[in-house]
């Protein structure tokens, strides 16, 4: 008795295509719609994980001032970091593995006739650790050249590929400003970034080069610390700020005058903000299921007044009201089912669309493709229900009558 509702609908449906179609719309909009943005939404979450990892694991960043509302940045007058600070956290501290400066600027850099303006970052060799980045070819920083502050660089790739070409720059002089300055290596491209910044579109010069002919003062703005392996970061960033208080001198009950942040933090911030996006934007794309449900009512409900003496035919030859009840419920089943079917592959089209365009994995979720498929099961069901009821009950000598 199933398989011959089952191929009634499916007749039905076939008979009348177009307002089939044009019946299931909502459902296939709808369902569209939830797996598009989630799947979107998941590749976006991704991607700023791994934003947020190629910054390095377990990565801490000081920077001075005191705290402002967020973690973008700090707020407040304040003294500045120093170089025996940097020291400082990366030899008294056993939960911290390296702690590395960070100063930059944005200058023009010129070879021959190119020209180019990226961020040139002052640092030392332990910069590399820290940020977990690794040299594609040359060497890193030698200590003589750290300490005399001798203008050597590190291109990334990015700046690499601009000024260069195909070309090797190991051993070439490119200018910084109005400074000479002789390329050692050159750093593993990581790619662009979530955050809307490209990471290779940086050069690393020695941090004394950097305050001596860049900046022109011995203030350090930031220092990056790669906690140990084992050591919690809630752990190591509880002694960083231990440390600098003592460092700071700031006394038993006064606020801090720098900050700590763990990138885990951050990480778990930015995700939950796009999980909340998702799940806000996806239901609202759900409401649009619920229009399309109402839609196969409403049709159902004309296709059983259209089909009253039909069912009149049937009831009189002996076909009982569960015969009929079923008829009507596998048609509207059926019905959202194939918008389901047409959704779930318009939403893995645009999902993957939308992931090419915003240059983020495509991740699509098989849970929520079954759960959306699921739900235009029930939807077919629950709206589909009440016209199959009333068909069922109708009285075979009134719907015989029926023009």
């Amino acid at each position: 008795m199933l398989f011959e509702a089952i191929r009634l609908a499916l007749f039905t449906v076939w008979r009348n295509a177009l307002r089939s179609f044009l019946t299931v719309l909502g459902v296939v909009i709808g369902v569209g719609s939830v797996i598009a943005l989630v799947t979107v939404g998941q590749g976006s979450t991704r991607q700023v994980q791994a934003d947020v990892a190629s910054l390095g694991s377990n990565l801490l960043m000081i920077r001075p001032g005191r705290p402002a509302q967020g973690p973008g940045g700090a707020s407040g007058a304040a003294a500045s970091l120093t170089l025996q600070d940097v020291e400082a956290i990366g030899t008294e501290l056993n939960s911290i593995a390296a702690a590395a400066p960070s100063n930059s600027r944005m200058m023009t850099v010129v070879i021959g006739n190119a020209n180019l303006d990226t961020a040139v970052t002052g640092t030392d060799s332990r910069f590399l650790t820290v940020r977990d980045w690794n040299l594609a070819s040359g060497r890193g920083f030698q200590d003589s050249e750290l300490n005399a502050g001798s203008m050597v660089c590190i291109l990334g790739d990015t700046v690499r590929r601009d000024l260069f070409g195909a070309g090797d720059p190991l051993g070439a002089s490119i200018r910084l400003g109005n400074v000479a300055c002789r390329v050692i290596g050159l750093l593993e491209p990581k790619g662009a970034s979530s955050f809307g910044s490209d990471q290779d579109d940086l050069i690393l010069i020695p941090i004394r080069a950097f305050l001596r002919r860049v900046s022109g003062n011995p203030d350090i703005a930031m220092i990056y610390a790669a906690v140990r392996n084992g050591v919690t970061t809630d752990k190591a960033k509880a002694d960083i700020e231990r440390l600098m208080r003592e460092r700071r001198r700031i006394r038993p009950g006064e606020d801090d005058d720098f900050n700590v942040f763990d990138m885990k933090q951050i990480s778990a911030m930015l995700t939950g903000v796009t999980s909340v996006l998702t799940g806000l934007l996806s239901a609202v794309a759900g409401i649009s299921l619920l229009v399309g449900g109402i839609g196969i009512m409403n049709i159902m409900l004309v296709s059983v007044n259209e089909r009253t003496r039909e069912i009149g035919i049937r009831l009189a030859v002996g076909a009982t009201e569960r015969q009929i009840l079923l008829q009507f419920l596998v048609e509207s089943i059926v019905l959202s089912l194939i918008g389901g079917l047409i959704g779930i592959l318009l939403g893995l089209g645009l999902g993957y669309v939308g992931a090419r365009m915003l240059s983020i994995p495509f991740t699509p979720d098989p849970l929520v493709i079954a759960g959306a498929f699921a739900f235009s099961a029930v939807v077919g069901i629950v709206f589909g229900y009440f016209p199959a009821k009333s068909a069922a009950r109708l009285d075979p000598i009134e719907a015989l009558r029926h023009a």
